[in-house]
C-alpha cells in the first residue's frame, strides 16, 4: 500500500500538476489521474459526463466600458480612486448626493440614519462602511452589514449607492466578487482618497455612478466512481482533489508566486480515497454499495460537495452515511493524535471508534460542522465522520510537499477507516443526529489575529501553537511554534474555545500581555493587535 500511496501523491503533488486549483489545467490533469484509477479498479462511472460531473463557479469580474465614476463633472479612475462592491448591479446612475451616515435603520437599537429625511426622491446615497460602534462587522451593529444597508437605502429611494470609510480602526471593504451575493439593482461601489474626501467635505452639484459587471465563470469537476454490490444502502466515501494552484486567496505565504503541491491538502485524502475503493471492490461483504467522489472546489468554499448534494447522481434517501479524508498525510510520530469530527451525527460512531486500535489517540469532536466537505452532506441530514491528522507550519503553504508525508501513519489511518466500514456493515443505516453547535452558537466573533496555526491534535491545558506566521502579531512578539498560549491579557486559555473567546475580546491595534510555556518555562510578551 504505501507504494501506491506514495505514487498517487507524487503525481498529484508534483508540479506538474501547478496546485490543482478548481477550473486550471492542474484540476483537469488531477482529474484524469483520478479517472484513471477509478477505471484500472473497476468502478462504474456515476458522474454526468461519464466519470465527471461538472459544476459552475464564478472566479471574479471584469468591469466593462460604463463602469465609471464622475464627481462635479470630473472623472474618477476605477481601481484608484473607486471599485464596484459586489452588492452592485450592471446600470447607471446620475443625481444629486444624499447623506445619510452610515445608512442603518435599526428600530430595536433606536438608531435611525435617516430620521428627519423625508421624500429623498432618486439619489445618490452616500454612507459611511464603517458603523457608529466603529466594530464593523462583529459590534452590536453587526447584523447592519452592507449588504443591508444597500437594499434599505434602495427602498428610501437611492438611485447608486457610495461608500466611503473615514473611520481609521475599521478596514476599507472588498470589492469581494469570488463569492456569491445576491446583486442589487443600483450601482454601489467604495470610493477613497481625495475622491471620498469630496464627497464628504465639498458642495456636489452633479454625480455620475455607473458598473458593468461582467462576472467570470469557470467549471469544476469533481470525479465519481460507484460501487454497486445491489444492496439497499450506499456509503460516500470522499475527500477532495484540488489545492490553491499558485496561492492566491487562501495561501498563507507571503512570497514570491509559487506552485502549492498541496501533498497534504490534500493529494493525502485523494490518495486514501483510491486505495480505500481498490481494497473495497474486492472485499467480500457487500453489504453496502460504495459511491467514492473525489471533490473538486473545497478550497473556494465546498463547492464540489455542495453541488452534488443539490444535484445527486443516486439517491440521498439511500444514503447510509458520509466518511471524509481531508489532511490524512501528516500524522505526527512522536504525538499520535487522530482527530474525527462529526462523531455525534451517529450513534454508532463512538461505538464503533471505541474498538479501533492501531496505537493512535482518537481525539473526537461530535459537530457535523465544519471546514471540508462532510459539512455539505451533514446539512442535508446524512451522518459523517471526518478524518484528520492535524495543521502543520506548512498548510496552505508551497513547502506542503510529498517528502513530508507520513506513509506509515496515513497508512495506520487508512485500516482504521477500513475497520470502522467493516463494523458498521451489519448495522443497517444508520439513524442521522443533528449535533447541538451545528449552528456555533458558542463560537465567538473576533476582529484579530494572533497569526498562529494552532494545533488541534493538542490534548492538554491551553493552545499549543504549530505555526507562526511571518509578519503577524505572534511572530512581532516573538512567539515560536511548540509555544503553548495560556492567557490572554486577563483571559485564561485552558482550550481551542476558551482560545477564540479570549481573541474575540481584543480589537485591532489594541496592546495586551500574552502568557505561554515554552518548554517548562512560562514566559509573558507584550502582543499588538
Amino acid at each position: 500500500m504505501k507504494s501506491s500511496l506514495k505514487a498517487h501523491i507524487s503525481t498529484l503533488a508534483s508540479d506538474a500538476f501547478e496546485g490543482r486549483e478548481t477550473g486550471t489545467k492542474g484540476e483537469q490533469l488531477a482529474c484524469n489521474y483520478i479517472i484513471s484509477q477509478f477505471k484500472e479498479i473497476g468502478l462504474e462511472a456515476k458522474g454526468e459526463k461519464k466519470f465527471i460531473q461538472e459544476f459552475p463557479f464564478t472566479e471574479g469580474a471584469d468591469f466593462g466600458p460604463s463602469t465609471q465614476l464622475y464627481i462635479n463633472a470630473r472623472s474618477y479612475k476605477l481601481n484608484t480612486d473607486f471599485f464596484p462592491l459586489q452588492y452592485s448591479g450592471s446600470t447607471i446612475a446620475t443625481g444629486y448626493i444624499t447623506k445619510a451616515g452610515y445608512g442603518i435603520y435599526a428600530p430595536t437599537l433606536n438608531y435611525n440614519d435617516y430620521e428627519g429625511k423625508q421624500n429623498l426622491g432618486k439619489r445618490i446615497f452616500l454612507l459611511q462602511s464603517s458603523s457608529p460602534d466603529g466594530n464593523t462587522p462583529h459590534g452590536k451593529y453587526g447584523d447592519y452589514d452592507l449588504q443591508q444597508r444597500v437594499e434599505y437605502a434602495k427602498s428610501r429611494g437611492a438611485s447608486a449607492v457610495i461608500f466611503i470609510n473615514t473611520d481609521t480602526t475599521v478596514d476599507n471593504p472588498k470589492g469581494d466578487f469570488l463569492h456569491k451575493y445576491k446583486a442589487s439593482t443600483i450601482p454601489v461601489i467604495f470610493v477613497t482618497g481625495n475622491a471620498a474626501k469630496i464627497l464628504k467635505d465639498s458642495v456636489v452639484t452633479n454625480c455620475t455612478v455607473g458598473v458593468e459587471v461582467h462576472k467570470i465563470e469557470k467549471t469544476g469537476h469533481n470525479v465519481i466512481g460507484f460501487l454497486d454490490n445491489h444492496a439497499a444502502n450506499t456509503v460516500v466515501i470522499g475527500a477532495h482533489y484540488d489545492h490553491l494552484g499558485f496561492g492566491g486567496e487562501g495561501s498563507l505565504y507571503r512570497g514570491e508566486k509559487a506552485v502549492h503541491n498541496g501533498a497534504d491538502d490534500n493529494a493525502s485524502g485523494t490518495a486514501a480515497l483510491i486505495e480505500i475503493a481498490r481494497r473495497l471492490k474486492v472485499s467480500p461483504d457487500k453489504k453496502n454499495n460504495y459511491l467514492f467522489i473525489a471533490f473538486s472546489g473545497e478550497e473556494k468554499g465546498l463547492l464540489g460537495s455542495n453541488y452534488f448534494v443539490k444535484h445527486p447522481t443516486v439517491d440521498l434517501k439511500k444514503m447510509n452515511y458520509m466518511i471524509n479524508m481531508d489532511m490524512v498525510g501528516r500524522l505526527k510520530p512522536d504525538e499520535k493524535t487522530l482527530l474525527l469530527n462529526g462523531t455525534g451525527t451517529a450513534a454508532a460512531w463512538k461505538q464503533v471508534i471505541d474498538t479501533l486500535t492501531e496505537g493512535i489517540k482518537i481525539k473526537m469532536s461530535e459537530s457535523g460542522v465544519g471546514p471540508s466537505d462532510h459539512t455539505s452532506f451533514y446539512l442535508d441530514s446524512i451522518p459523517v465522520l471526518h478524518f484528520f491528522s492535524g495543521t502543520h507550519s506548512d498548510y496552505h503553504k508551497p513547502s506542503d510537499d510529498e517528502a513530508l508525508i507520513n506513509y506509515d501513519g496515513e497508512m495506520s489511518i487508512i485500516r482504521i477507516i477500513l475497520k470502522t466500514i467493516d463494523r458498521l456493515n451489519d448495522s443497517g443505516k444508520l439513524a442521522f443526529i443533528k449535533t447541538k453547535d451545528d449552528n456555533n452558537e458558542d463560537a465567538p466573533r473576533f476582529k484579530v489575529t494572533l497569526g498562529v496555526i494552532p494545533d488541534y491534535a493538542f490534548d492538554g491545558e491551553g493552545m499549543r501553537i504549530d505555526g507562526v506566521s511571518d509578519g503577524k502579531p505572534a511572530s512581532k512578539c516573538g512567539l515560536l511554534k511548540g509555544d503553548v498560549v495560556l492567557q490572554l491579557g486577563e483571559h485564561k486559555v485552558t482550550d481551542m474555545m476558551s482560545y477564540m473567546k479570549a481573541l474575540g475580546k481584543f480589537s485591532k491595534g489594541e496592546t495586551t500581555k500574552v502568557k505561554v510555556k515554552r518548554g517548562n518555562e512560562v514566559i509573558e510578551k507584550d502582543i499588538t493587535f
